[in-house]
Parts: C-alpha cells; sequence; structure tokens
C-alpha cells in the first residue's frame, strides 16, 4: 500500500504545471572614463613621431598639413598669428633681392610652422640676384647636410641646390633638424573652440533638437487639440525652426501648460566658457594683447591703455622677431634684411 501512495503521488507531481522562472534581477553596471593623463608620465606628441628618415630627408615631427588647417580652426589663432606678421611686414625695409611680398611669405612660414626657408638664387657668375621663400610646407631637411628636397604629395621630388637654401627654425628641445612653433601647448585649446562652434552651427543647423520639452496637464483641453498642437511642433522642425506657437485653451487652469527649457540654458553658459577659457589659451600662447586683435572685454573696466600694450609688445615680441631674420644677412654676405624701429603714431594731446 505504501508503494502504491508513492507512486499515485508521483504521478500527481508530474501532473503539476511547471513553475514558471523568475527573471534574473536586473544588475548594478557601473563604468569610468579613466584616471587623468599626468602630463610628466607616459608618451607625449612628439614621443611616437620624432623626425625619421624618409629616404634622402628627414619627415617634420609635427604635420606641415595638419599646421596649415590649423591656422583657421580659431579666430584668435589666426588673428595672433597675422597680427605679428603685418607688424613684421610694416617694419620691414624692402632690398633690391628680397621684397615686402617674399618676406611676409617668409614671415608666415615661420611663426605658424616654426621653419622658414629662403632659396638663393644666383647668376651665371655666381652674384646673388634675389631670394625667394621656398613653401615650409613642403620643404624637407636631407640627411646629408645642405641637401633639402620640395615634396608636395604625388607630384615628382624636386631637389634644390646645395647651399641654397637657408633655414630658420625655432628651436625644440627634442631635436635640431626642424623647427616647431611656440604655440603647440595651445592647439588643444584652438581644436576645442572650433569643435565648440561647429557643434554650435549644428544645433541652430538642426530643427529636431530637445529645446523644451511642452508640459501640458490641463484636462479642459480636448484631445483634437493636443493632437493639433503635437502636429504644429512637428511641423516647426527643420529649416525655418525656432516659430512661434500660439495655444489657446478656453477654461484652462493656471500652469496647465507649461515650457520646460531642457538643454539651452545649460548650452548657452557651457559655449560661452568654453570660448572664452579657449582664447585665453591661445591669446596666452601668442603673447599678442587681446586689444590688439579687436576684442571685446568682459568687464567695464576694459583692458587697459592699447598705445601701453603696443609698446610693451613691440618690445618683447617684434624684436625679437626681427633679430632672428637678421641672420639671414651673414648667409647672404650682404645686408638683405632691415627693420625701422616699432613705433606708434603720435595722439595729438598726449
Amino acid at each position: 500500500m505504501k508503494h502504491r501512495a508513492r507512486r499515485r503521488a508521483a504521478a500527481s507531481d508530474n501532473t503539476l504545471p511547471a513553475r514558471a522562472e523568475a527573471p534574473p534581477a536586473p544588475s548594478v553596471e557601473a563604468f569610468s572614463f579613466g584616471d587623468p593623463s599626468p602630463v610628466l608620465e607616459g608618451r607625449d606628441m612628439l614621443a611616437d613621431v620624432e623626425c625619421y628618415r624618409n629616404g634622402d630627408w628627414y619627415e617634420p615631427p609635427l604635420s606641415m598639413p595638419g599646421l596649415a588647417k590649423s591656422l583657421n580652426a580659431s579666430v584668435h589663432h589666426a588673428s595672433a598669428i597675422w597680427c605679428k606678421v603685418n607688424i613684421l611686414a610694416s617694419t620691414f625695409q624692402p632690398s633690391a633681392v628680397l621684397s615686402r611680398g617674399d618676406f611676409t611669405r617668409l614671415a608666415l612660414d615661420f611663426l605658424l610652422f616654426g621653419n622658414c626657408y629662403a632659396e638663393r638664387r644666383e647668376s651665371m657668375t655666381g652674384k646673388l640676384l634675389g631670394l625667394k621663400p621656398a613653401l615650409a610646407k613642403y620643404t624637407r631637411v636631407g640627411v646629408e647636410p645642405g641637401r633639402y628636397f620640395f615634396v608636395n604629395g604625388w607630384r615628382d621630388t624636386y631637389e634644390f641646390e646645395r647651399g641654397a637654401i637657408w633655414h630658420l627654425q625655432a628651436p625644440d628641445i627634442n631635436q635640431e633638424v626642424y623647427g616647431v612653433p611656440q604655440y603647440v601647448s595651445a592647439l588643444q585649446s584652438a581644436w576645442l573652440n572650433e569643435s565648440a562652434t561647429l557643434f554650435r552651427r549644428r544645433y541652430y543647423l538642426n530643427g529636431s533638437h530637445a529645446g523644451f520639452i511642452l508640459y501640458m496637464t490641463d484636462t479642459a483641453s480636448n484631445v483634437n487639440d493636443v493632437d493639433k498642437l503635437r502636429e504644429a511642433m512637428r511641423n516647426s522642425k527643420g529649416p525655418g525652426n525656432f516659430r512661434n506657437l500660439f495655444v489657446y485653451a478656453p477654461g484652462g487652469k493656471k500652469d496647465g501648460l507649461q515650457i520646460l527649457p531642457v538643454s539651452e540654458i545649460a548650452a548657452k553658459d557651457e559655449f560661452f566658457n568654453i570660448k572664452n577659457c579657449t582664447r585665453d589659451d591661445v591669446l596666452a600662447a601668442h603673447r599678442v594683447p587681446p586689444q590688439l586683435l579687436g576684442t571685446m572685454p568682459n568687464n567695464t573696466g576694459g583692458f587697459g591703455d592699447v598705445t601701453k600694450a603696443a609698446a610693451v609688445f613691440g618690445c618683447n615680441e617684434i624684436e625679437p622677431l626681427q633679430a632672428q631674420f637678421l641672420s639671414l644677412n651673414e648667409w647672404a654676405g650682404q645686408d638683405v634684411v632691415n627693420f625701422r624701429p616699432y613705433q606708434l603714431p603720435t595722439i595729438e594731446g598726449k
């Protein structure tokens, strides 16, 4: 009897419906963005590339096309470089072998790429006829001393005559083949400034961004009114966005229809903060007073006397640049570069 009872119990257990398995409890997922990277640890931008040998010439430590594109990445970056170039060109005294236009290109190449090259043009008798700038973006220093090459992508490489190139380079602590511009530390800020501007343009061109939430709790409005309002907002996206909407809700309650901003205020404040911070970084790297670039002050006090700032700028920045270009006279064997002092025009009554 006991065995039959056990069999009946087992049979009855088999006929019971299977219990549904409970879904697994959701787990907590944690992640982080990583620890900050110190400047003095790991590799830097120049440690990976260096000046590696590419056949008969060395490649620059920095991308020359990248530096050329970065010129227009930030308004203040381009303006600071052109400010120095214009002042140097205005104080330059042209000679029979070097025109003002050719010197302007030399100054632009030196301030932008940290390198500038002048090619010596001679007559059949060896007399110096002129000095022409060789584009620093495409000029490469040869492995053998005195050899320089003009490399322009897929085109045939052109080698200059030996000893015909004068090379002025900004000093670099990592190598002595090429110069490196002094504003390298501010390139990240210039690129961030460009990214903020491009993001802001996309923000305005894209009409479907979540600029606000239309929060509606009024029960007096029927479903047709809500559908019409939803259709009106849907049609306001794309070109011609930011249109005005009129809502009529008879018998509605106070705060029955609310507009809650989501990202407009935060994005606006962050945009101005990024633009101002990156501007200060770029100007600090170029050491150009902001009042010389047409920058508007954020406070009522302003930036101070512009003439005093220009005088200090001319003494600390323009004169050292002029002294570096004077080395061309020693290489050419005659005076081909001369500058007049950088002086501000006198203002009547002062």
